[in-house]
C-alpha cells in the first residue's frame, strides 16, 4: 500500500505517534519490493554485513530469505545519533489551512509529521534522537537520547508546533544554525527541515550550513516548499494581494505579470542552493507539501548506510 493511501486511511486520527507509526509500517511492508527488502520485518535486530567483519554473527536464515548478508545486532552496540532541526518561523506555517484540510498540508505540519516518522524509524533501530526548534529565537533543544520517555517528550513538543501562532515570527537561520552546531559534540546525522526563506546574506547562510558539518557530522537538508504557489507560482489572472507572513508587508500585483520572472529567480535560487550543498557534501533534498514520505525515509536509510 502506498504511503499516501496509508495517510488517507487514518487521517481522522490526530495522534501524531499513531500517524507516524502507520506511515512507517506501510513503508516497511513494501520494502520487500525494493533494494532495501532485507530491512523489512527483522531490520530492527540486524545490520548489513560489511566485508572484513567477523562472520560469527551472520544470520544465515535471513540470508536464505533475502540473499543478502546481515549480522545480528545487540543491545550494547552503539547506534546512530540523529539530531532533527525544525524551522518554526511564520513562513513555515504556510499555506494557511482551512477546516477541511489535514495538518500535514502546510510546511510546518509536513515537517512535524516527517520528523515523527523518522523518530519512529530511529526508535525501531534503537538509535538516539535529539531536536532543535528555531524561528526568531532558539525555541527548543533536546539532546540525543533513545529512551521512551525522551521520545514522548519530543513528540509532545512536535504536536505543540502545529498550533498556528498569531505572532509574526521571522527567521534567524544563520544565528541559530551556528548555535545548534556548537551544541552537537558527538558525531551525528543532522536532519534539517526548513523552507530556506532567510533574507540577507546568502553566503552567511551557506557558512552556517557548513558549520553543521563540523566534527564530521553528516547533514541532510530537506528543503520544504509548497510547489504549487512557492515554486510554480500557480495563481489565476485576477489581481491579488500578497502578504509577507513574517513581516506583514503587503504588495498588490497581477500574478500573470510577475510569474515568469518569479519562477526564474526561484529556480535560480534552488539550483544555487543545491550546488552549494553538493560542494559542501551536504545532502540536499527538495520536498513539497503533499508529497510521499517515502523520499524522506529512503534518504535516511541510504545516508545511514553511508554513515561510517
Amino acid at each position: 500500500m502506498k504511503i499516501e493511501s496509508q495517510i488517507e486511511k487514518i487521517s481522522s486520527f490526530q495522534h501524531l505517534e499513531l500517524l507516524a507509526n502507520q506511515v512507517v509500517e506501510g513503508f516497511i511492508s513494501g520494502m520487500h519490493k525494493s533494494p532495501f527488502h532485507g530491512f523489512s520485518a527483522e531490520f530492527a535486530e540486524h545490520k548489513v554485513y560489511n566485508v572484513g567483519e567477523s562472520t560469527k554473527h551472520i544470520d544465515w536464515k535471513l540470508f536464505a530469505k533475502t540473499d543478502r548478508l546481515y549480522t545480528k545486532r545487540f543491545e550494547e552496540e552503539t547506534n546512530l545519533r540523529c539530531h532533527i532541526i525544525i524551522d518554526n518561523s511564520s513562513s513555515m506555517h504556510y499555506p494557511k489551512l482551512n477546516d477541511s484540510q489535514h495538518f500535514f498540508e502546510n510546511k510546518i505540519g509536513f515537517s512535524v509529521l516527517a520528523s515523527a516518522v523518522l523518530m519512529n524509524l530511529l526508535k525501531k533501530q534503537r538509535d538516539a534522537v535529539g531536536i532543535s526548534v528555531f524561528s526568531d529565537t532558539y525555541e527548543y533543544y533536546a539532546p540525543e537520547k533513545g529512551s521512551d520517555r525522551h521520545h514522548r517528550m519530543i513528540l509532545n513538543t512536535l504536536e505543540g508546533l502545529l498550533e498556528q501562532s498569531t505572532t509574526k515570527k521571522s527567521t534567524d537561520t544563520i544565528t541559530f544554525l551556528h548555535q545548534i552546531a556548537e551544541k552537537i559534540h558527538r558525531r551525528s546525522m543532522i536532519i534539517l527541515f526548513t523552507d530556506m526563506f532567510q533574507s540577507g546574506n546568502e553566503e552567511a547562510l551557506f557558512d552556517a550550513l557548513q558549520h553543521l558539518k563540523h566534527n564530521k557530522h553528516k547533514v541532510v537538508l530537506f528543503h520544504v516548499v509548497d510547489n504549487k504557489t512557492e515554486l510554480n507560482f500557480d495563481f489565476d489572472s485576477a489581481p491579488r494581494k500578497f502578504i509577507d507572513v513574517e513581516t506583514g508587508e503587503e504588495v498588490a500585483v497581477f500574478a500573470d505579470n510577475v510569474k515568469e520572472e518569479y519562477e526564474k529567480q526561484a529556480g535560480t535560487y534552488f539550483k544555487k542552493l543545491a550546488l552549494t550543498c553538493s560542494q559542501n557534501r551536504i545532502k540536499y533534498i527538495p520536498v513539497s507539501v503533499g508529497e510521499s514520505f517515502e523520499k524522506i525515509l529512503m534518504t535516511y536509510l541510504v545516508e545511514k548506510q553511508n554513515f561510517g
